[in-house]
């Protein structure tokens, strides 16, 4: 799996260089400035890009905006965001799209070699990998506004974790339930969302985007 890494930390870009190729990624690029980024996504055409948000020359969001214009370019496109901090501001561009392939991290999450794999392999593979910290912090700034439709505690852990990106079997192992309960959890999440089966769409990104648009 061909991988194009944005980082602007030399001791920061090696590591992960050196996890993610004795796990078997081929690097197709370790780039530093946003140009680089924006240079290597449109000719190298990787499986999955992990970019740091900020980089050179602005260092203030020039990874995320690279990553979104190369998404718009190629739409699918996947891609990890690294972040120093919770921004929920970057959470929301990343899933405004309403399609899987993008995961945001916290930084301090790389440093769990096998946590932040397999946020990489479940991004590249379309799903979704929301730092849970992200996503605990959305829910508990929402949680105080008002219920989420009208969702169950029971349903709210399951959000928390189909937030996450993580798929039914693993929410039932986590909760100690079974599959089935949790996808009539789901199923009574999207209902409540207003998010009716759909082809085109991922549900479990748009019921977090439904999420963020209440209040």
């Amino acid at each position: 799996m061909r991988v194009v890494l944005a980082e602007d930390l030399f001791l920061l870009r090696d590591g992960l260089v050196r996890m993610l190729e004795a796990y078997g990624f081929e690097i197709a690029a370790a780039v530093e400035t946003g140009p680089e980024l924006s240079k290597a996504l449109a000719e190298l055409e990787p499986d999955v890009a992990v970019v740091d948000v900020r980089l050179p020359p602005s260092h203030t969001d020039e990874g995320l905006q690279c990553a979104l214009a190369a998404r718009r370019a190629r739409p699918g496109l996947p891609v990890l965001v690294l972040s120093q901090h919770v921004e929920q501001l970057y959470a929301r561009e990343l899933l405004a799209d309403g399609n899987g392939g993008i995961g945001y991290l916290l930084k301090d999450r790389v440093f769990d070699a096998d946590q932040f794999i397999d946020a990489v392999r479940r991004v590249a593979a379309g799903g979704t990998a929301m730092d849970p910290q992200v996503i605990s912090q959305l829910l508990s700034r929402r949680s105080q506004d008002k219920p989420m439709g009208g969702l169950t505690p029971r349903e709210r852990e399951v959000m928390e974790l189909v937030a996450q990106g993580r798929s039914n079997t693993a929410i039932a192992a986590q909760l100690v339930i079974t599959e089935r309960a949790i996808a009539k959890h789901t199923s009574n999440i999207f209902g409540k969302l207003g998010l009716p089966p759909s082809d085109d769409d991922n549900r479990r990104v748009l019921a977090v985007l439904a999420y963020l648009d209440q209040g």
